[in-house]
């Protein structure tokens, strides 16, 4: 039986209902899930801060202001264990690992090549300037991508 591959970047660990989101996409299908985390990801101290005031996330924003802080490539393994663990609990089959610094979209492609991926979720928190202009990692994905891609807002169930 031919066994379908989607790759999963996420910039953060999966929550518990991340994973059964991921787990009802493909509910018929003998499925395999790669996890992607970015082992460097720079954001933006400007396009944080407009983050949480466009949420409304006032404190947030302050915070960000205060105390803006990079993923490490320590803090994305903890991510990969830990989302591979959570599409683990809802039965999903899924190996996981850090992706090196450079251009993310690049590794994505090779990830997507390697292992013959049929489609792509990217998971991330609402970042409105990156969505509003179309700078966000999905965006970029569709254009260099020959397979699908879904872009899921962590922890919830809308689409970006």
């Amino acid at each position: 039986m031919l066994v379908a591959t989607t790759i999963v970047l996420t910039e953060q660990a999966l929550g518990a209902a991340d994973a059964a989101h991921l787990a009802h996409l493909h509910e018929a299908s003998d499925q395999a899930w790669v996890v992607l985390v970015p082992g460097d990801a720079h954001r933006s101290l400007l396009a944080d801060v407009l983050d949480h005031l466009s949420l409304l996330e006032l404190r947030e924003a302050l915070e960000a202001v205060r105390g803006h802080e990079e993923t490490t490539p320590h803090d994305a393994e903890v991510a990969v264990e830990a989302s591979v663990a959570e599409l683990a609990t809802v039965g999903a089959s899924a190996q996981g690992r850090v992706l090196p610094g450079g251009d993310l979209i690049k590794a994505l492609a090779d990830a997507v090549e390697t292992h013959q991926a049929d489609d792509v979720v990217i998971v991330t928190k609402p970042h409105a300037v990156e969505d509003t202009f179309h700078t966000d990692w999905a965006s970029k994905a569709r254009e260099r991508l020959g397979v699908p891609v879904l872009h899921v807002y962590a922890g919830s169930t809308w689409l970006g």
